[in-house]
């Protein structure tokens, strides 16, 4: 076995995810010491995988649902301050003094009542819009962190399935690294060595202009074979294709819904198996 074969024999996947026998990790581990493709291989195996399980990891803000719940269960406290009835008399009134005071007492009460009734109005009333705008925030925000739940499932979802992919002993990986004009584009075949079906991660891809897509090449004996058109709802999820045998893959960027032979010049990535 050369050294390309055995760098495309999937043992060193295998090794960086704890799969490989401690008897195939020794032979890598001595290989990789002597051999600078094997290792240069590794290294970059190990960067790909690293940036896959965490490629999708959604982190919503951490104050976020404290800060709702807050608001929900928070209670709005009116204190009602009365004004107290200052008489400033002195200690000798005359008995006019004393009955006009008496006089004014008894005529104006109702005076004072109707500002009070006004000011528990206008409180009142604040009181509401407060706890309106208040209810309204909150659902709003509740709103927010329901769906940032949901994208948060979804995309464990999604690395849960990778995670069973890269752990399947009968799945082929086969990296495809950026070409001359895009050197930090990647992507990652995955093919079933049993069912012969071919699945794509092409997150590390540029996102498709409008009006046109990604399509994915087996190359057999040469020759270009269609192997699918790439979706995002597809990703490591769904096959793409069934490629009975191949020698390498690229990918091409075609006008929505595909071509029958690959742009060259929209070429983004390929790799050998």
């Amino acid at each position: 076995m050369n050294t390309k074969e055995y760098i495309s024999s999937g043992i060193i996947e295998s090794y960086i995810l704890g799969h490989a026998s401690p008897e195939e990790a020794g032979i890598l581990e001595c290989v990789m010491k002597n051999n600078a493709e094997v290792k240069e291989a590794f290294e970059e195996a190990q960067k790909t995988l690293e940036h896959l399980a965490t490629a999708q990891a959604v982190t919503p803000p951490s104050d976020l649902k404290a800060k709702i719940w807050n608001k929900i269960q928070q209670e709005q406290t009116v204190e009602e301050v009365t004004p107290a009835l200052s008489t400033d008399i002195s200690d000798v009134k005359t008995h006019r003094e004393i009955t006009q005071q008496v006089r004014t007492q008894t005529t104006t009460p109702w005076k004072t009542y109707a500002v009070a009734a006004s000011a528990l109005f206008l409180v009142s009333v604040a009181g509401n819009l407060f706890w309106m705008n208040s209810q309204s925030a909150s659902k709003k925000e509740m709103s927010l962190l329901i769906a940032d739940k949901k994208h948060q499932d979804q995309a464990m979802q999604k690395m849960n399935q990778k995670l069973d992919m890269f752990s399947n002993p009968d799945m082929q990986m086969v990296m495809l690294k950026g070409v001359e004009k895009h050197t930090e584009a990647k992507a990652m075949v995955f093919w079933d060595k049993k069912t012969k079906e071919v699945y794509l991660n092409a997150e590390k891809l540029p996102k498709a202009p409008a009006g046109m897509q990604y399509q994915l090449w087996a190359i057999d004996e040469g020759k270009p074979v269609d192997a699918g058109m790439y979706t995002e709802d597809k990703d490591s999820r769904i096959a793409l294709a069934n490629i009975p045998k191949a020698q390498a893959f690229a990918i091409t960027l075609e006008k929505e819904g595909g071509s029958k032979v690959p742009t060259m010049e929209n070429m983004f990535v390929m790799g050998g198996i």
